[in-house]
């Protein structure tokens, strides 16, 4: 690793599986100091373990709980430099906007948008006294082409999300801090072996249109976020940022 993280503090949402604990993970490679967020204390003690970190037990759709959790993490580091807004959900109950029904669709929005809304307001406030930040928001590249195979409220959580990021990051340009949104394709991580085991045809047809042929391991989106985190990115804010094996520029793909 680089070190090109050395002396920062990350906090991670989301960060006990999946992208989150891979982000983690590499982020700590890189010499950051990281903050593990999860509503699970078993997962997010056994992460910050694992990166000689800090876990936090969180449920990111409660406002006193975001704002502690970034409290927590500038009294035991001193600063918060990179806040990886991660924690969302895809339940099998959200599906075409005909079937799925309003708690559903309130509860995908509460989680995968309105946990991002907060987490950006709390922790902007201690990057603006720092003069610098990076903020990565989880959206997704079903924020920028439709798909037969609906997930209404995921699809609509995650348009939020990039919309969201993209104003944050013009309005806080000028202060050093930037914000990104990053948009991955399939990756291969729980909740999507979740929906191979409840649905595989459905999750087989979300395979068919990746052009490079497979989904994408959690590591390889945690070197994104590592890359956005840092000050190879400088010139990168309000960015789509696609790291998505080329699903969303598809037409058609390779036999």
């Amino acid at each position: 690793m680089t070190g090109r993280l050395d002396g920062r503090v990350a906090v991670i949402t989301g960060g006990g599986s999946g992208i989150g604990k891979a982000s983690a993970i590499r982020l700590a490679g890189e010499g950051a100091r990281v903050v593990v967020v999860d509503v699970d204390p078993d997962a997010a003690g056994t992460v910050a373990g694992e990166v000689d970190g800090l876990a936090v037990v969180a449920d990111v759709t409660d406002e006193d709980a975001v704002r502690s959790m970034y409290a927590t993490a500038h009294e035991h580091y001193g600063s918060v430099d990179i806040a990886f807004n991660n924690a969302g959900i895809s339940p099998p109950q959200d599906d075409s906007i005909l079937d799925t029904d309003l708690d559903t669709w309130r509860r995908v929005q509460e989680v995968n948008l309105t946990s991002v809304y907060l987490c950006c307001r709390h922790v902007l406030p201690y990057m603006r006294r720092q003069g610098r930040g990076s903020i990565i928001n989880t959206a997704s590249f079903v924020a920028v082409l439709g798909a037969a195979t609906s997930q209404i409220s995921y699809t609509a959580s995650k348009g939020g999300v990039l919309a969201l990021s993209r104003e944050l990051g013009v309005q806080f340009a000028r202060e050093g801090i930037r914000v990104n949104a990053l948009c991955p394709g399939p990756v291969n991580t729980p909740l999507l072996r979740e929906l191979f085991a409840t649905d595989p045809e459905r999750a087989a047809r979300r395979l068919v249109h990746v052009p490079m042929g497979r989904f994408a391991e959690a590591t390889e989106i945690a070197a994104a976020v590592a890359f956005l985190a840092s000050d190879d990115a400088s010139f990168v804010t309000a960015s789509t940022f696609l790291v998505d094996g080329g699903i969303s520029a598809a037409y058609v793909t390779p036999l």
